[in-house]
């Protein structure tokens, strides 16, 4: 089979045309149009999280801490939803994922409300936490589902609908948040969100309905007490990594060590063989993962503050980039979605040097010798990039699993994205306390990460499935 979205067996022809149907109406056919409508909602729900957060937490950290914590409301976010991964995998293989998509949307509201009432930064990373935790069991179950009820010509358009439904809260999260903040609190930002909580919940329900566990005979036989003992590590092992990295000295190095300690045993544990050297097949795409992840989301999490800080743009301004990112990448998802024949490896690699170009630019923006706007036009790139990249790895993650591996793929791709995320915007805020001003650790933290997608496009090509 080649790395195209050809189906591995011909789909039936369309009554009375003897031609294959159009692949976008096999997404909204009565047998499946409710899940893709609830698939669509849970995606919407975890952007406008993202883009608003995202938005509002240079003034969430100079309410309830400094600059120095700026990273930490994001790493607590990550670590956990490293540990829903793994939950969220295991949970799947043997359960299915009906009940994965209702409980975790649920527990995510819960951290919104318990964020959006919070007085101090522990109550916040407490509901960081929770948002985490369910965001990371509803990640691997929307893969589970896709790949249950999906043929596989359909999933490029599957993914580019995914991509779509970020166009709106990209348009709204950034500015509504900004205006929010300004105008009312940041804690609006949280709160605002419960009732489409209720909403998306609300409107799932008949999409699973009818979802019953997996066959037990292709169950992967896998041990869930070591898996979810391993995620623990990871998780732990990220925090203090991040912990580590902004404090210079004897106690930084001691919990550095450790946390390295255990991170190296959670990951062979946690990912697939071969993921350290890029092995061919699926653990080259799995690495794909995460370096997309690494670069994109880390720069996006800083960009608010380099344009506040350094430029003196409003929080609302500021999330204007976001928004030309997010309609960047939905529009290329949408594109590939109408060219299931093109392969997806070499969609990889373009994917990856246009993200690389863009955060080039930003270097320039980022050390104030650069206009500001020039982050519109260098972040939309990198938002294309991320269109093609991110849809790729996504289709190119289903290709490469058997019926019993889904799962265990899918929480092994999310996992390494929310590790390598958490790991650099980590290091990000490590740069911050050690640099201090964003104009001089910015930059530095820019030329790591376009580093990080050249190598991704190095290594596209060995993603391809064989013939």
């Amino acid at each position: 089979m080649s790395d195209t979205a050809g189906p591995r067996r011909p789909a039936p022809p369309a009554p009375g045309t003897g031609t294959v149907p159009p692949v976008r109406s096999e997404l909204w056919a009565p047998s499946r149009r409710a899940t893709t409508v609830g698939i669509l909602l849970l995606i919407s729900l975890t952007a406008f999280e993202s883009m608003g957060v995202g938005t509002a937490m240079p003034a969430v950290v100079a309410d309830l801490g400094g600059v120095a914590l700026y990273a930490w409301p994001f790493v607590i976010f990550m670590a956990a939803a490293v540990f829903g991964t793994a939950l969220g995998g295991r949970w799947c293989d043997v359960r299915g994922p009906r009940i994965a998509l209702v409980a975790a949307p649920a527990l995510f509201g819960v951290g919104l409300v318990v964020a959006g009432t919070a007085e101090g930064m522990g109550q916040l990373l407490l509901g960081r936490l929770l948002q985490g935790l369910g965001a990371g069991v509803q990640g691997v179950a929307v893969y589970v589902l896709i790949a249950a009820v999906y043929p596989q010509r359909a999933r490029p358009a599957v993914f580019g609908a995914v991509s779509s439904a970020w166009v709106v809260p990209s348009l709204v999260g950034p500015p509504l948040a900004g205006l929010v903040t300004d105008r009312l609190s940041w804690h609006w930002v949280f709160l605002g969100l419960v009732p489409v909580v209720f909403v998306a919940v609300t409107l799932v329900l008949p999409a699973v309905r009818d979802l019953g566990p997996p066959d037990p005979e292709s169950t992967p036989a896998r041990g869930g007490a070591g898996l979810v003992l391993a995620a623990l590590g990871a998780a732990a092992g990220v925090s203090g990594l991040s912990w580590a990295l902004g404090r210079l000295g004897v106690p930084g190095a001691v919990v550095g060590v450790l946390a390295v300690a255990l991170l190296v045993p959670s990951l062979r544990r946690l990912l697939p063989a071969g993921v350290f050297r890029a092995r061919p097949g699926i653990a080259a795409v799995v690495v794909a993962r995460g370096l997309v992840a690494g670069a994109f989301f880390t720069v996006g999490s800083f960009l608010p503050l380099v344009l506040t800080a350094t430029h003196g743009w409003s929080l609302a301004a500021a999330g204007l980039p976001l928004i030309v990112a997010s309609l960047g990448w939905s529009g290329a998802a949408a594109w590939q979605g109408r060219h299931p024949e093109r392969s997806r490896s070499s969609m990889l690699r373009a994917g990856f040097l246009l993200i690389a170009a863009g955060i080039v630019g930003l270097v320039v923006v980022a050390t104030g010798l650069g206009y500001g706007w020039l982050a519109l036009v260098f972040w939309g790139l990198s938002g294309i990039g991320m269109g093609l990249a991110f849809s790729a790895i996504a289709y190119l993650t289903l290709a490469h699993s058997q019926t019993a591996d889904v799962g265990a793929h899918s929480s092994s791709a999310q996992l390494l994205d929310q590790l390598s995320t958490a790991g650099f915007i980590g290091l990000g805020g490590a740069l911050l306390a050690l640099l201090v001003t964003p104009a001089v650790a910015m930059p530095v933290l820019l030329v790591v990460l376009v580093l990080l997608a050249l190598t991704g496009a190095a290594t596209a090509g060995r993603t391809a499935v064989p013939g």
